[in-house]
């Protein structure tokens, strides 16, 4: 699954995605838990891609480490290292570290948790920008926590009282864990600083688990990390005051939306961050399209993309989403579609302008498939159409209807066709301007038939020969098979 590093690039992403996650009350990995229909560490490592405009990507793994190398999987210049034991973020950076990989690179290692899934590519961005331009040795990324201070469990950002350089973090439970009679007492620049407890908890700028560091000091002093710490670990967070003791500078960047920084350990705040994201999606859209409910709709990040370009082209697009929508990234919509609630379209679908779908209809294809949708074509309530179909323009699906498309034998429907009743079809190809009722086709072609009077032949109550009467016969009281 790996690849090797660019040597000629100043920049390496570390993203740590060793932790399975108990909190989160799950047999897959916190990791591959989705926002927006992509796993967390996938969003993560595609905001560090773009956003530091470098390749080069080491992922830690550890617990389920296959299901996630494989749900990332190959890229060129990304590699996966693995963490035996989960001692926490200092001995996860150490093992990517140690990559042989990294041998000979003397450039800038940023560290980005895996599960923080609605990082930006700009928020990378500008702590990379921030970084440079700061020509510290150690840059972390915080926010500022806004709500009840007896919610915030982050690791506090510990500032000096005489102008407000960062001495170091202190985690939210060794704080609590503190006598609260006793002052706690730190040397920065050999001089004492004393803090409440009160005042560690009443702190409201926060780590946010995103550093940036110049690799050289970062190599040396990783093993200067110690377990001395309630949970046992090693913090990444204590090369702060190792680097203060050491005369290296330590700075912070504080993000601009705190939005973008939150990670999730349990299934709450999982939701809050899928809010987050479809909130976003939301603002971008309505006023583009009619989207019937705010709270209760999904269309994937790639169809999004081509909704904004459709509307770049066209002064109107005319597209309605009803509640519980969901549109897959492969969709390609057109403009005047009416998507009626609940339905679905997952796949390679492509559709022509002014479609309508009814209610609860499902639409998809395997990924080598694809299923064309005509012009002014209606699908009403609850059909269900799968695989290589290609309806014509201004075809009409009344409710009852199935049609299945294999890679051999595709389904071709012909233009003005009306197909009604409890109707199924297979593999076959139908002429246009036919009336179809309460039939299953199967492997058929299905000829249009002008009859002497100029009508149209329909099809109608085409079934075929039923199979197995021989083992059907009349029920009878005690017959010993019901016994």
């Amino acid at each position: 699954m790996s690849d090797t590093l660019e040597p000629d690039t100043n920049d390496v992403a570390i993203i740590l995605a060793a932790g399975h996650g108990k909190r989160i009350k799950s047999e897959k990995s916190k990791m591959l838990h989705e926002i927006w229909g992509k796993p967390t560490v996938w969003r993560v490592c595609e905001a560090a891609l773009k956003g530091l405009s470098s390749p080069n990507q080491i992922i830690v793994v550890g617990k389920k480490a296959f299901e996630v190398a494989h749900a990332l999987g190959k890229r060129k210049n990304r590699i996966f290292v693995y963490q035996k034991k989960q001692l926490g973020t200092g001995d996860a950076v150490r093992v990517a570290i140690e990559s042989s990989e990294l041998d000979k690179f003397h450039g800038h290692v940023y560290v980005f948790p895996g599960d923080m899934g609605l990082l930006t590519e700009d928020t990378v961005r500008q702590f990379k920008n921030n970084f440079q331009l700061s020509g510290c040795d150690m840059l972390v990324l915080t926010g500022t926590f806004e709500g009840k201070i007896e919610g915030n469990y982050y690791g506090r950002i510990v500032k000096s009282k005489n102008g407000g350089d960062v001495i170091e973090i202190k985690e939210y439970k060794d704080i609590h864990a503190m006598n609260q009679d006793t002052p706690y007492s730190v040397t920065f620049n050999s001089k004492k600083e004393i803090f409440k407890r009160e005042e560690l908890l009443n702190i409201r700028e926060f780590n946010t688990g995103v550093y940036a560091f110049k690799v050289d000091p970062l190599r040396k002093y990783l093993s200067h990390i110690t377990q001395d710490n309630v949970q046992g670990e090693i913090y990444i967070t204590d090369l702060i005051k190792i680097f203060n003791d050491a005369g290296l500078h330590v700075q912070t960047s504080c993000v601009e939306n705190n939005d973008y920084v939150v990670a999730f350990n349990v299934k709450s705040v999982l939701k809050r961050m899928e809010e987050t994201f479809r909130e976003q999606i939301y603002e971008g859209l309505k006023d583009i399209i009619t989207i019937d409910d705010a709270d209760d709709f999904f269309i994937a990040e790639k169809t999004v993309q081509a909704i904004l370009e459709m509307d770049e082209k066209y002064p109107a697009l005319d597209i309605r989403i009803g509640k519980g929508v969901y549109i897959g990234e492969n969709v390609r919509l057109n403009r005047g579609l009416i998507m009626n609630r609940n339905s679905q379209m997952t796949g390679n679908i492509v559709l022509g302008k002014n479609v309508t779908i009814g209610e609860n209809v499902r639409l998809s294809t395997f990924s080598d498939q694809t299923m064309e949708i005509g012009d002014g074509t209606r699908i009403y309530m609850g059909n269900i159409i799968k695989g290589n179909v290609r309806l014509g323009n201004n075809v009409t699906l009344e409710s009852g209807v199935r049609i299945t498309g294999s890679d051999e034998d595709p389904v071709l429907i012909g233009d003005n066709v009306l197909i009604k009743g409890q109707t199924y079809i297979y593999g076959s190809i139908i002429e246009r301007d036919l009336l179809i009722v309460h039939s299953i086709l199967k492997n058929m072609y299905v000829e249009k038939v002008v009859k002497k009077d100029g009508e149209i032949q329909p099809i109608k109550y085409v079934i075929p020969s039923p199979e197995g009467l021989d083992s059907l016969s009349p029920r009878e009281t005690g017959n010993p098979r019901t016994r």
